[in-house]
């Protein structure tokens, strides 16, 4: 009975060391081509059942997996210029849709409780929706200026860097008396590109943001980055994964060193790894907190979490942390149920937004390194 007993033991410690093996991709980017096929034809379409169930689950996210989907396709822009055509046909279409459905109303991709009371800043603006939609337009303006869309990018710039300006400490609002700091490195990198295609210089006040939230919103214990805060730069939650994985790698336009020693920190904090697997946790043990509808559903005992999991491709991506972005790969096959079907493929467990963070992730590069090369710049100019 123990020989028997041994034996099994042994074969599930082998069936287990080898189980990442059917799942594991010989390079995370062959994934590419079957997801952008069917990111492409849910953008051409006007409406889409994949659209609409995340405009119901939370409308927020509907204009986030748009965002994804115009860097993935500037990206792509770039790396294919025999299909630059295509692909900025691709960006235009989410491009004209959101600003036509931004004029709908003026909360159309924000949640419910936007309207509990109003902005402490005077303008009554979100910063995730001018962010969203500003990076969106500098992505396209940068690899390809197309005339109508410069007004709509500077003036939206010229929003962004005002509301940045009256606040007390430079990080402005999402929703009322909430800021958070997902949506103002993204604005600090639309700022960024949109200097990049019109020449203006917003580096001053680019600075002073790192500066301000190094003093505030930096986490003591654990050196990273709080999610979220009040109009005059309270803490209200602390550090969580699928806030600084993007907020990495957004202050790469912004502050390279700065955005490297996030990203190192959160790896050490909310990085899972075994038996070739990968996964990232939400919150850092030394400052728990409790998941919320961006956060998805934690699994237990390894405390691996969807939306830190998600967001983690984008910065193992970003940081060129090859190791970390296989085994999050690997364990996205073995875990969210890939199917392939007339559009191209996308995962069972997740949603359209999860599908375009995956693609983003695995295409981004060009356009962040052309950014950030002054010498690049200038001759894109």
């Amino acid at each position: 009975m123990r020989r028997k007993l041994l034996l099994l033991l042994t074969a599930s410690a082998l069936w287990l060391s080898t189980l990442h093996l059917w799942f594991q991709p010989e390079d995370p980017r062959e994934l590419v081509p079957d997801l952008a096929a069917r990111q492409r034809e849910l953008a051409l379409r006007d409406e889409s059942p994949d659209r609409a169930l995340l405009r119901r689950n939370n409308p927020e996210w509907d204009l986030m997996a748009r965002t994804f989907a115009v860097l993935s396709f500037a990206n792509l822009a770039l790396k294919e210029p025999t299909q630059q055509a295509e692909h900025l046909a691709v960006i235009d279409a989410i491009l004209t849709r959101t600003l036509r459905d931004e004029r709908k109303a003026n909360d159309e991709f924000l949640l419910p409780y936007v309207h509990r009371a109003p902005f402490r800043d005077v303008r009554g603006r979100s910063l995730f929706v001018d962010g969203e939609i500003a990076l969106m337009l500098a992505a396209r303006q940068f690899v390809e200026p197309r005339a109508e869309f410069a007004p709509i990018l500077r003036e939206r710039i010229d929003t962004i860097a005002s509301q940045l300006e009256r606040a007390p400490i430079l990080a402005a609002e999402s929703y009322p008396d909430e800021g958070w700091t997902f949506c103002n490195t993204l604005a600090l990198a639309a700022l960024r590109l949109s200097d990049a295609v019109d020449g203006r210089n917003h580096a001053e006040l680019r600075r002073r943001w790192v500066e301000s939230a190094r003093k505030h919103l930096v986490d003591a214990r654990t050196g990273l980055l709080v999610s979220s805060f009040n109009f005059d730069g309270a803490p209200s939650d602390g550090p969580e994964g699928s806030t600084l994985w993007l907020a990495a790698h957004m202050l790469q336009v912004v502050d390279e060193d700065f955005a490297r020693e996030q990203y190192q920190r959160a790896r050490r904090e909310l990085i899972g790894e075994a038996l070739g697997f990968a996964w990232a946790e939400e919150w850092p043990t030394t400052a728990p907190n409790v998941n919320d509808i961006d956060s998805g559903p934690t699994i237990p005992l390894v405390n691996a979490n969807a939306g830190s999991s998600g967001l983690a491709f984008v910065g193992a991506a970003a940081f060129d942390d090859e190791p970390l972005l296989k085994g999050l790969v690997t364990s996205l096959r073995f875990a969210a149920f890939p199917v392939t079907d007339e559009l191209g493929l996308r995962f069972a467990a997740g949603n359209m937004l999860a599908d375009a963070v995956l693609l983003y992730s695995l295409v981004e590069g060009p356009l962040w390194r052309r950014v950030m090369a002054p010498r690049t710049m200038e001759a894109h100019r």
